[in-house]
């Protein structure tokens, strides 16, 4: 369950280069584009501009690199040539890649256009969700300490956390143990030790945690038809914290998390 510093290595090359491919998207003007077009340029730009391999293609039998979770659909989306983003979206983008027999998993919401205060407010208290979770890694700690940190800030802002879905362990297979609950009560659940590597990437509801998978097996969306957002990092525990493998170079880094410098904010478009 544990991860050699080696192997960590390699994983945070991983996570660069999937960072990378945030920061292309983020060049990219999204607004008229179909959720099947973004997917292809991911696709093309993992392959033939990092000499990587996006892990989701071909995984469970699915065929895009990426999911494409729009508006109320909560996660595993599927890309579509007639899923326009238009002004007023939230999208998530979900995107995994391997590099040198590892993986790195990462997602990030954006908002397309003018997106709506309500809406806004979601994306924004969904990232600092995320980073709630991130700052409770460290040895010692459990894993409830983590779901925990994340329900609670969730709830003081009116928001709940979809229970059916949780992050997970990760290296050279996309799941692994342990199951990372984004609900929890402290001192609850695993220990955590130095050189886990797992994935923390809540999703919150503007309404009901409820949800329903539509008919293709896939798309998740809110039972009550509101919107829903999501973050994810690919984190690895580390002597006196956590290290984010997958940051991204505008993003905060907390104290006792190891990353790069910058301002912590959801992208726009």
């Amino acid at each position: 369950m544990t991860k050699k510093p080696e192997e960590i290595a390699l994983m945070a090359e991983s996570g660069r280069l999937l960072a990378s491919v945030f920061g292309y998207l983020d060049r990219l003007d999204l607004l008229g584009l179909s959720t099947l077009q973004v997917n292809d340029l991911v696709d093309d730009f993992i392959v033939n501009q990092l000499g990587a391999r996006p892990a989701s293609k071909g995984q469970y039998g699915f065929a895009y690199a990426m999911n494409t979770s729009r508006n109320q659909v909560v996660c595993h989306g599927v890309p579509s040539a007639c899923e326009i983003l238009q002004s007023g979206d939230l999208v998530n983008f979900d995107i995994t890649l391997e590099k040198n027999g590892y993986i790195a998993d990462s997602s990030k919401t954006y908002l397309i256009g003018e997106v709506s205060a309500q809406a806004r407010q979601l994306v924004q208290v969904t990232y600092e969700a995320m980073w709630k979770g991130i700052e409770a890694v460290r040895p010692g700690a459990r894993l409830g300490d983590i779901g925990h940190a994340i329900e609670r800030h969730a709830r003081a802002h009116g928001y709940s956390v979809v229970r059916e879905y949780c992050g997970h362990g990760i290296g050279r297979e996309m799941h692994e143990p342990p199951e990372v609950l984004h609900w929890g009560k402290p001192k609850t659940g695993l220990t955590l030790r130095e050189g886990m590597v797992f994935t923390i990437e809540p999703m919150l509801n503007q309404g009901r945690n409820a949800v329903r998978t539509q008919r293709d097996g896939w798309t998740v969306v809110t039972l009550d038809g509101k919107l829903s957002a999501q973050f994810e990092h690919t984190v690895a525990v580390t002597r006196d914290g956590a290290r984010v493998l997958t940051l991204r170079p505008e993003e905060h880094r907390p104290s006792g998390v190891s990353g790069s410098l910058g301002h912590a904010h959801p992208s726009e478009v």
